[in-house]
């Protein structure tokens, strides 16, 4: 059963040599090496390689674009040399969770059971709507579909809903949390010591808060901190979907959902629903 028990023990059974594992301190020092490389490499054009700043916003995400994929690629050919696995591109693929069998129910429940979590924002997001159909009429309909073509051409769109949970998915799931439960890590222990590397990993965001966007120092620590502590709460989410379904897919879609999404609303301002008057 997809659900019912984790996979990516069974799986690892059936991909790895019969080399022996990894030691706990190399998976370790490769997921701590991995998840500073993932952050270092977004400024290694501008410190290391001194090229010059971006001409725009967009040339900037998209430099990005290219440091975050070429971080991805390193990190997979690295944990494919240090797991003991079978060089089969089968072997290669399922241990990163790249699989074909299931793969409907790996979508489709993860993406059903986090969308429970959004229950109020659905609600929310409804009534938004509802308003502005009221407001705007004929003009509501065309304002939506506008918004849903202008995210092909968004490099924010893209960063938010394809590039970062790809990436982030690759080398914080699939790279990691294999080296950690071949290294003889028990199953839950993965499961929560690797949202620690991921959230270490959006520490840089305090020097964006603090240089760039003029927050104060006490006004930038208090936003990275919550930040830190909703990534480690996701990220433990998404290593359990990665453990229990054996599928890449499982936490990626969630990732996807969950920053289109963004923070579950658990209040809403509006005290009841406002019903106008007959002429």
């Amino acid at each position: 059963m997809l659900m019912g028990t984790p996979l990516m023990a069974q799986q690892g059974e059936e991909v790895l040599g019969s080399d022996g594992g990894v030691s706990a301190s190399v998976a370790v020092l490769a997921c701590a090496a991995m998840a500073v490389l993932y952050v270092a490499i977004l400024y290694a054009p501008t410190f290391i390689l001194r090229l010059p700043p971006p001409v725009s916003y967009e040339a900037f995400v998209i430099r990005r674009f290219i440091c975050a994929t070429i971080s991805s690629l390193l990190s997979l050919i690295a944990t494919a040399l240090i797991l003991p696995i079978r060089w089969r591109m089968t072997d290669v693929f399922s241990a990163y969770g790249m699989r074909w069998d299931h793969v409907w129910q790996a979508f489709i429940l993860p993406l059903s059971l986090t969308s429970l979590m959004y229950a109020g924002s659905f609600v929310k997001k409804i009534l938004h709507v509802l308003d502005s159909h009221k407001e705007h009429q004929v003009e509501g309909g065309a304002v939506f579909m506008s918004k849903i073509a202008s995210m092909g051409t968004n490099v924010s769109a893209w960063r938010n809903y394809i590039v970062a949970p790809v990436t982030e998915e690759l080398v914080f799931r699939a790279c990691m949390l294999p080296l950690l439960l071949c290294a003889g890590f028990k199953t839950y222990t993965a499961i929560f010591l690797c949202p620690i590397f991921f959230s270490l990993a959006h520490l840089n965001h305090m020097l964006e808060f603090y240089i760039h966007k003029d927050y104060s120092l006490l006004n930038a620590s208090m936003a990275v901190a919550f930040q830190l502590g909703y990534t480690v709460v996701f990220g433990s989410y998404a290593s359990f979907l990665f453990v229990r379904t054996g599928h890449l897919i499982s936490p990626l879609v969630a990732h996807m959902f969950c920053n289109y999404m963004g923070i579950p609303a658990f209040f809403s301002r509006r005290r009841g629903t406002i019903l106008k008057p007959k002429n």
